[in-house]
């Protein structure tokens, strides 16, 4: 039986951002299959006691940059660290990939994957519908047709963020493997061990 992870993000989060990759890469060396959830975390934190960047003291607010410098340079990720367009609604961008896992779930990974790139390494503005739709068509997609239907997306996302609060999730990214959660790509090593482990059964 194939392995599977729940794979919960914000597209304009750089911590989804500098672990995306690798965990596909991980996901593909396990045989593991990945569901993508891009969920609203302004719904997430107030229901579980997280605050929204802005609202967060300065000395977490410096902190943070702290730890992207050492993460950015740990994973030998590119990545700026005060990109131009953020922090942006990434609502049309859930909604793109959304709409493609219905289709294609491993061309919604990578989809997700491009929009994570596009704000943390090349100053796009993934809030803008035109740049989506050319985010969409650089990796061979139909943008438009990815945009359909937004009042039901954002209908479907609100309860994929209230089942993944149910869950246990609080933070992004999130990954969830078995009744186990791992929170934040700090853990990614945690994941892969328990992905070994199984697979030694």
């Amino acid at each position: 039986m194939q392995k599977h992870i729940d794979y919960y993000l914000s597209l304009i989060s750089p911590w989804s951002y500098l672990g995306h990759a690798k965990l596909v890469k991980m996901a593909e060396q396990h045989d593991a299959a990945i569901s993508i959830w891009p969920v609203d975390f302004s719904v997430i934190f107030s229901s579980t006691g997280g605050l929204p960047l802005p609202k967060r003291s300065e000395q977490r607010k410096a902190y943070r940059m702290q730890e992207l410098r050492r993460w950015r340079d740990h994973t030998k990720v590119e990545l700026n660290l005060e990109p131009k367009h953020f922090p942006v609604s990434d609502k049309l961008a859930a909604t793109m990939v959304v709409n493609l896992r219905k289709q294609d779930a491993s061309k919604a990974i990578r989809l997700a994957g491009a929009c994570l790139g596009a704000c943390w390494l090349e100053e796009r503005d993934i809030s803008n519908a035109d740049t989506l739709l050319a985010i969409a068509a650089e990796n061979n997609l139909d943008g438009d047709a990815l945009l359909v239907d937004r009042d039901a997306v954002t209908e479907e996302i609100a309860k994929d963020s209230a089942k993944a609060v149910e869950l246990g999730v609080f933070g992004a990214p999130s990954y969830r493997f078995g009744e186990q959660l791992f929170w934040g790509q700090d853990r990614l090593e945690f994941l892969k061990k328990e992905l070994e482990r199984t697979s030694e059964k």
